[in-house]
Order: C-alpha cells, then structure tokens, then sequence
C-alpha cells in the first residue's frame, strides 16, 4: 500500500502558500478601495489553516525522498487540491461563481489553459482579475519544475530522454532538484519582470501590465479584459509576441545562457524547428490573407504574428476574430495549437520534442522498407535515441489522439454542438485557450455550457497538463498494488 503521508505533507505546505498568496490581490484591492479586499482575506485564512492541518497531520510520514508511486499521485493530487482552494475568492466574493464555474476558473488557471467560465471580466475588482493572473504564473511556475524534476523520472511520453540533461533529480540527488528549482523561479522572475517594463514602455497601464506579464510568461492568456489583447493593439501585439516565444523554449537552456553558454539554446533542436515552424505558419497566412482579403502587409503581418504565437505557445490571447481568416488559415491555427512549445517550458499541448522523435522514427521505418538489412537507428540532436523512448513518444500520441476523440464524444453528448465540442476538446486537452461555437459568450467564455461538460472539461485540463499518462496511470488497480 502507498503511504501517501509524505503527499499529503507536500500538498499541505503548498496550499498553505497558496493561501499566502491570496493577500496579494487583497492588498490590490485594498490600495484601489474596493472593499472586496476583505474576502481574499478571509479565503487565505482557510486556505492557510485548511493547509496547515494537513501538512501538521502527515508530517510523520515525511521523507527526504518520493517512490515513484508517491510522486505519480503527487503531481495528479496537486492539480487536483489547490484549484479547489484556488476557487474559494470566485465563491465566495464577486463573481459569486457556483462551485462548479468557480473550480473551472481555477483549474484554467493553474493549467495555464487560459479558457474562462465568467462573462464580463471588465467589471470584476482588479484583486479578483489579478488572482487570476497570479494562478496562471503559479501554475507556469509549477508546470516547468514537474517537467523538469518529475516527468523525466516518471517515464511519461518519452520525458526520460531528458535525464541525460541532469534532470534526474528525485530521491537521491535531492539537493540537485533543489538548485534546479532556485535557477527556474529566478530567471521566471526575472522574465516577469522584464515583460512588465516592457509592457508598460508600449502604452499599458501598470495594472494591466502586471496582469498581461503573469499571463504572458505562463502561456495562459487570462486577460482583465473581455476583448483580451484587442484593448491594445500595435507595439504590445509584437512584445508579447517575443515574451510569448521566450517562454514556450526550454528554461533550462535560460539557465545555461545566464551561465554564459549560449550554444545549447541555440543547437537545441526543439527551439530551431519551435521558431522554423511558426515562421511557417505565419507566411503562409500572411500570404493568404494578402492574396484572399487583399490586406497590408504590416497590419497583417503583426496580427497574424501575434495571434499564431499565441495559438503556437498554447497562451490563448487573441486581438482578432481568426475565424474570419479563412479555412486554410483557420485549419493552420488549429494545427499549431496541437504542436505547442518546447518541453521544460510553460506552453502546453503535445510538445515539438514528441514531434521530431516521432518524424525521425517514421522516416527510419520507411528506410528500413527498402533497405530492411540496415541498422538504422532513431536520432535526436545527433544522439541515438532508444526504442523505449520511441516507444513512449508513439503511445503518447496514441493516448492523445484516442483521448482527444473521446472527448469529442462526450461533450457532444453534454448538449454542445458538434464544432463547439471539438474546439473545446481541443483547447482543454492541449491547454490552449479559445474555443469557437454558437454557445460561446462574445467574450470567449464557456459560462453558458452545462455543468457536465465543464467538469469534463476541467478533467481534461488537468489531464493534458500533465502529460496524460501521469494521471491515466492512477486508474490501474495494479498500481496501487505496487
């Protein structure tokens, strides 16, 4: 049996962290007078003790190291808890959002999905929008150290790879997670930081350029506006554009760079085909739209830059109705969105590493066809690769494509319609953010689809984040036989 003591420790301390957090947007509301502040207040001082508790009654159990039982259920365990306690300000405070729209906002925002479950996000407190922003960061934050420290251990979908890069950091080289964790948070900080002044420098207001920076560095795309990015449109489509692509490449690269080597960002082969590629995909559209609508070029091409990197990188911003571009354009975006970014990054979906192991492996199958005597070998960055980790890479995408269909289904049994049901299967399992239907809100919002599809919803939000086999994994009876 799995002594989920030393699970319910960590999940303890990091909502009793959350729940510090929550006086954050109390103090914003508080400086702007709105007396709103008192029920972040309120809802950190249950989050806090609601944490401490657990932490104090499974102390006992904890250890220096997690099996690799313990951090399967882990990663799930945390995505699951703290968008619980992340949605107590959108309950009990304004928007006074029921349990479940309130859980979905939540869990949009510490996946970094970036989809949202209320209507006139204009109108809300500035701490509640700020909260929103501060549970993606959280969640961007927290997505890069699983990658980084947990998945690569865990085996899931080809992640063992990238122990060679000195992510093997759990159990016994603790202190090797630790350091790696303390360069992430500074250069995250410090990426934040940056994309605040910038922001601001281009014409935003310092709440809004906090707002848009959290989201921004995350990849997740809540905005305090219902018409997002549209409220600026110019030179903050393209600073966004460079802070949205700094933060779908590896960190770890950002890491190296700061140590002065700047090689291995730019040899690395997922960062080269990550750029490669929405270069692509921005010509080609910006050629259609020319040749089709007959537009500039330069508003063209910022528009088209700017909402393709954020469709690349899975942040969901949108400063135009993309589709009105067309089908070819449109088709193209919903392509990207199921590439994302690079792996040990904030963006989400299936990752350009998967994509290149999996383009090399069918071009070494097809060698071997007409040259089947051969010893033909999978390589990634000129390194031979093995076959458990193209093995791994060729289930993922099996796994994803078989849930994403599911998910189709089933929302379409909710109520949605057909087109409805595949953008938000699409946006939810790959975390994206935007979703088009006739039951989408003029803001974007989901408020009006049935609580059963937002709770499908929110499981495939978690799900996807984590790489779909860390939590699939829980639901085999033999695993907690281990």
């Amino acid at each position: 049996m799995i002594d989920l003591r030393p699970v319910g420790y960590i999940i303890g301390m990091l909502t009793s962290v959350l729940g510090l957090t929550m006086l954050i947007p109390a103090a914003v509301d508080w400086g702007y007078g709105s007396a709103h502040w008192m029920i972040f207040v309120e809802t950190a001082t249950l989050t806090v003790s609601a944490g401490l508790v657990l932490a104090i009654a499974s102390r006992d159990g904890l250890r220096r190291t997690l099996s690799i039982q313990q951090s399967f259920v882990l990663t799930t365990a945390v995505w699951l808890t703290l968008p619980l306690f992340g949605a107590l300000p959108f309950m009990i405070g304004v928007p006074h959002l029921g349990l479940t729209d309130a859980y979905f906002e939540a869990m949009s925002g510490l996946t970094t999905t970036g989809t949202t479950a209320i209507e006139h996000l204009d109108d809300l407190p500035p701490g509640v929008n700020l909260w929103r922003g501060i549970l993606q960061w959280l969640g961007g934050l927290g997505i890069i150290i699983v990658a980084m420290i947990f998945l690569p251990v865990m085996k899931v979908g080809g992640m063992q790879f990238f122990r060679s890069e000195g992510f093997d950091t759990l159990g016994k080289i603790l202190p090797r997670a630790m350091d790696i964790s303390s360069a992430l948070i500074r250069i995250y900080v410090g990426l934040t930081i940056a994309c605040v002044v910038v922001y601001m420098a281009v014409g935003m207001t310092g709440f809004d350029a906090v707002m848009h920076a959290l989201t921004t560095l995350s990849t997740g795309g809540f905005s305090n506006y219902d018409a997002s990015f549209a409220t600026y449109k110019g030179a903050p489509e393209y600073a966004s554009s460079i802070f949205m692509a700094l933060a779908a490449m590896p960190f770890i690269r950002f890491a190296q760079l700061m140590s002065g080597n700047v090689t291995p960002l730019w040899r690395d082969p997922q960062v080269r085909a990550f750029l490669r590629w929405m270069g692509y995909a921005i010509a080609v559209i910006v050629i259609y739209r020319m040749i089709r609508h007959e537009a500039a070029f330069w508003p063209t091409l910022r528009e088209v830059t700017f909402n393709v990197v954020s469709t690349f990188t899975g942040t969901g911003f949108a400063s135009e109705d993309v589709t009105q571009w067309g089908h070819l354009a449109f088709t193209i975006l919903i392509i990207a969105g199921l590439i994302g970014g690079c792996t040990s990054s904030t963006a989400c979906s299936v990752k350009v590493f998967r994509y290149l192991i999996l383009f090399e492996a069918i071009k070494v199958q097809i060698q071997r066809l007409y040259s089947p005597h051969r010893l033909l070998r999978v390589h990634y960055d000129d390194a031979p690769v093995e076959d458990s980790i193209v093995n791994s890479v060729v289930a993922f995408f099996s796994l994803f494509i078989l849930t994403y269909g599911v998910l189709i289904i089933a929302l379409t049994f909710t109520g949605l319609e057909t087109e409805t049901a595949m953008t938000a299967a699409w946006t939810s399992i790959a975390n994206i953010g935007p979703a088009w239907g006739p039951e989408i809100t003029a803001n974007g919002s989901v408020a009006k689809f049935p609580d059963s599809a937002k709770w499908l919803m929110s499981a495939a939000m978690c799900i996807g984040r984590l790489e779909l086999m860390s939590v699939l994994v829980l639901f085999l009876p033999r695993f907690w036989r281990a």
